[in-house]
């Protein structure tokens, strides 16, 4: 019923940290701030967890820094995931590895899995965001949000260019730089045609050598 540290000689923790029972600590963590970890956590190897809420049942992978941050009960993050000030990870949601978010939610059951970037948006319940996904939140002036709805499909290495809002239920297709509201349900599409010229490979080749 207490908590468990694989090493406990390795492990730096502030007087102001809360554990819960169950809660095991890997080696060469940083436990800093007022940061309070539930009960049944796992809390990965090299970890830095600074003023942060880490509810039941969260499982943190080894190499994370986590700050100003709050992770829902049964979510998962990392490894190598950074959470930024404000990030807010709703339960059984997943952050994968080099994954970045900041001042941003991500809903119950929605999935970050691979190197993405998240700042500044309020995203839905059971979201699948693509690897290479980045919300394009600053022009240079100013922060502008991307709201992202429920069930909507992020494909891969897409662009989303803020302020935009994604309807509920909508596909962005891979690829994609989205520069306008996509409604409830829709396809989206924003790339450039692919153009296959037969025969100018060898061409090149030739030319070269």
């Amino acid at each position: 019923q207490g908590v468990s540290f694989l090493d406990p000689a390795s492990v730096f923790m502030d007087s102001r940290v809360r554990l819960g029972p169950d809660t095991l600590i890997e080696p060469q963590v940083l436990l800093l701030g007022h940061t309070v970890v539930g009960r049944d956590c796992r809390i990965g190897a090299s970890s830095c967890i600074q003023d942060s809420v880490i509810e039941d049942g969260v499982i943190i992978r080894p190499h994370c820094v986590i700050a100003g941050s709050r992770i829902a009960s049964g979510a998962t993050v990392g490894p190598f995931a950074h959470l930024r000030p404000g990030a807010d990870i709703g339960p059984e949601a997943r952050v994968g590895n080099f994954v970045e978010i900041k001042n941003s939610t991500l809903g119950k059951g929605s999935k970050a899995s691979h190197l993405s970037y998240l700042g500044d948006a309020q995203i839905g319940e059971h979201v699948n965001i693509g690897a290479g996904t980045i919300t394009c939140n600053y022009d240079g002036l100013a922060k502008h949000k991307t709201i992202i709805e429920d069930r909507v499909f992020v494909g891969s290495d897409t662009q989303l260019v803020a302020p935009v809002r994604v309807g509920e239920g909508a596909v962005l297709g891979a690829g994609s730089t989205i520069t306008e509201d996509v409604p409830p349900g829709a396809l989206a599409l924003a790339r450039a045609r692919q153009v296959n010229l037969p025969g100018r490979a060898q061409g090149r080749k030739k030319r070269k050598s």
